[in-house]
């Protein structure tokens, strides 16, 4: 039995629904399906669905003992101000299903961020030790604490799982973002505005080295990050941090214009001034180093702009609802 957490969220479900469609018993977590969250796990099969304080609750009270964890649950808001809240639920949770884990010899692999990263200044490579990067908002910094603390027990010596991973997503993309709002990928958000108005704003730069959309960032179809987890459950390789990208960066002109290609629409493209509150913790460039994944073994390649566009763009219905099986 395979337990993923976030289950009914963006990353988690579409996991789910790779897990079931290769025949595993999947045990689904999440803090609460939603109405907007429920479409994200039509048709898939799991042997529960139970709130994500049960689960560990369960686990901790020896009633289910899944063979591997994979934790996509989080506070995933660039924007919550709430500290001790980003501490309970991104810290303090995984901080539970590490030690269990631990305890009970099994795999976890868990959801970091490319928030941890920062401005960029300090690069974007898997390598970086989490206490040389400065993230720009309290999400990030909850990632990269949890980070710190997962290499710290293992310097340590302290029980640690026998197989981890902490991916660092970066700019994820594809099917099941409704109910992501206004977090959701700029992809979804296109769409939506697309079908809306017949055009899509993007923020002008607030770098005056960069033009208007050519701000750069490493978009990541959904379907290669769990490539990437799967890989990293299935084979050996060093328990660590890994990046979860394509590798290149690509400018927001070039996304949007995958998304209008994809939509058989000309581009139509306004530009509008970014918020002041944004502007602060923008991030102007993403690119990740994939180099540490590709040295362990994994030899996968990314899914092309436009191919994963169509794909994200094809699993939802006209409604903005996924609709991929």
């Amino acid at each position: 039995m395979i337990a993923i957490t976030g289950a009914a969220g963006f990353i988690g479900s579409n996991l789910a629904h790779r897990l079931a469609r290769d025949g595993h018993a999947v045990y689904l977590a999440d803090r609460e399906v939603t109405p907007l969250k429920s479409p994200n796990l039509a048709g898939l099969t799991a042997s529960a669905v139970v709130g994500h304080e049960q689960f560990v609750t369960d686990l901790e009270g020896g009633r289910i003992s899944p063979d591997v964890i994979f934790h996509m649950g989080a506070c995933s808001r660039t924007t919550e101000t709430r500290w001790d809240y980003l501490v309970e639920v991104n810290i303090r949770y995984t901080q539970r299903l590490w030690n269990w884990c631990a305890a009970n010899g099994r795999p976890l692999i868990y959801a970091s961020s490319a928030a941890t990263y920062g401005d960029g200044s300090a690069g974007f490579d898997d390598r970086t030790p989490p206490d040389r990067l400065e993230p720009l908002n309290l999400y990030g910094r909850s990632k990269n604490d949890f980070d710190k603390w997962a290499l710290a027990q293992v310097a340590a010596k302290k029980p640690a799982p026998p197989r981890w991973a902490g991916m660092k997503f970066f700019n994820v993309y594809g099917p099941r973002e409704l109910h992501k709002g206004g977090m959701a990928s700029v992809v979804w958000q296109a769409r939506k505005q697309i079908l809306k108005t017949g055009a899509m704003r993007l923020f002008k730069s607030n770098d005056p080295n960069i033009k208007d959309g050519e701000q750069r960032r490493d978009f990541v179809f959904v379907g290669d990050c769990i490539d990437h987890m799967l890989w990293l459950w299935k084979n050996t390789a060093p328990n660590d941090l890994y990046n979860s990208g394509t590798g290149t960066a690509r400018t927001f002109l070039d996304l949007i214009a995958a998304v209008f290609a994809a939509m058989g629409r000309p581009p139509s493209i306004e530009f509008i001034d970014m918020p002041p509150e944004l502007s602060r913790q923008y991030q102007n460039y993403t690119e990740a180093d994939m180099s540490k994944l590709r040295e362990a073994g994994f030899s996968g390649r990314p899914t092309a702009l436009a191919e994963g566009v169509a794909a994200a763009l094809a699993g939802m219905a006209d409604s903005d609802r996924p609709n991929l099986p």
